[in-house]
């Protein structure tokens, strides 16, 4: 009789009781002497604290990630991943401990057959390599503001959400707080491109409509709509998830009861002048949040005429081109404000989370100056 899967609990809490109650002591055990460091961090919606019930089906179970110094992780890996391979418990909490991998490389939680091969969920990493595996990069002296803007918020997410639950040498809560946000004047730059972003589309929502075409307006307003959550998120210096949790997390902003009566007005109108007057009302809000951070001269927020047409905009170039005007390293300021990071300009997973895209634009990026 197959035992039934126990009641859901955070993964982010059980990965917390399975580090401290089960990992950290088989590992102390066998090499007493050896600095640690354990926590949650990568990919995976428990991460995140966005793991429900529907999670435990995939991908998800007793797991931890498990930091060694960076000039012993090749030679003790092997030691440490055995001593967990004989040590562990099959199962955590009446939660499988090990895994079983699907052939496109899914993981589902195994039983508990002391007989079966046993593959556990624990990672064995430094800090050096993670921040490789995750921003290509081995150390934080090789931040470059080409490389802030062209790494993919869900990939500084993975790094800096989850948590760490003991840190012996302290080195990758260092780097989690020095990535946890933009240096001011990448912040700016972000601000800027998104801004640009939606100065390209403002007027749109009326032309199409306009001319009949109801459709291509819905598209134009749902595209701002995004890029103004997008604004939202940089506003409140939080980096934005991948679209599978896009929407969850722009309802915990402090921001969303205000942005989202407007920004639901533009998603159900029944005609473009009710739709545009949506977008418009959104717009507004962020410029006055965009001016209370005070990173940039002040901007009137007052929507106005696109040119003689009749369509209101809020004109967003203007806060782009004070926020320009704000940035003061030579570095960033080499780096094209009109273009922002690179969340705004591709919308493929596969390709925002691909390395060698990353290198080639960053490459671009700072031979344009």
């Amino acid at each position: 009789m197959t035992q039934a899967t126990p009641d859901f609990v955070p993964g982010l809490e059980l990965s917390r009781l399975y580090a401290t109650e089960v990992v950290e002591p088989i590992l102390r055990a066998a090499f007493p002497a050896l600095p640690l460091a354990l926590g949650l961090l990568g990919e995976g919606s428990d991460v995140l604290g966005f793991d429900t019930d529907r999670s435990m089906d995939h991908d998800w179970g007793p797991r931890c990630v498990v930091f060694v110094p960076d000039d012993v992780r090749e030679s003790l890996a092997p030691w440490l991943d055995q001593a967990l391979r004989d040590q562990l418990p099959r199962a955590f909490l009446g939660f499988p401990t090990g895994v079983d991998y699907h052939p496109d490389g899914a993981t589902f939680m195994a039983g508990s057959d002391a007989n079966a091969p046993f593959v556990h969920r624990v990672h064995i990493t430094s800090p050096a390599q993670i921040l490789h595996d995750l921003i290509d990069i081995r150390s934080l002296d090789d931040l470059t503001p080409a490389l802030w803007v062209t790494t993919p918020q869900q990939k500084l997410l993975e790094l800096t959400a989850g948590a760490i639950f003991r840190d012996d040498t302290g080195e990758i809560t260092r780097i989690r707080r020095a990535l946890a946000w933009y240096p001011d004047d990448v912040w700016r730059l972000m601000l800027a491109g998104t801004w640009k972003a939606i100065s390209q589309l403002e007027p749109f929502v009326g032309r199409c409509g306009e001319v009949g075409d109801d459709l291509g307006s819905q598209l134009v307003a749902m595209r701002l709509i995004r890029d103004q959550m997008r604004l939202a998120f940089l506003l409140e210096r939080r980096y934005a998830p991948y679209q599978k949790w896009f929407g969850t997390a722009f309802d915990r902003l402090a921001v969303a009861p205000a942005l989202t009566p407007s920004m639901d007005k533009a998603r159900y109108a029944r005609g473009w002048q009710e739709r545009e007057r949506g977008i418009v009302a959104a717009s507004v809000v962020l410029a006055n949040r965009q001016n209370a951070a005070k990173l940039a001269a002040w901007v009137d927020p007052a929507p106005r005429p696109f040119w003689s047409r009749p369509f209101q905009v809020l004109q967003a170039e203007r806060f782009t081109e004070a926020l320009a005007e704000a940035i003061a390293d030579p570095a960033v300021k080499a780096l094209p404000a009109d273009l922002g990071g690179l969340d705004t300009w591709v919308d493929s997973t596969d390709a925002a989370g691909e390395k060698g895209l990353h290198r080639a634009v960053q490459a671009w990026l700072e031979t344009r100056g």
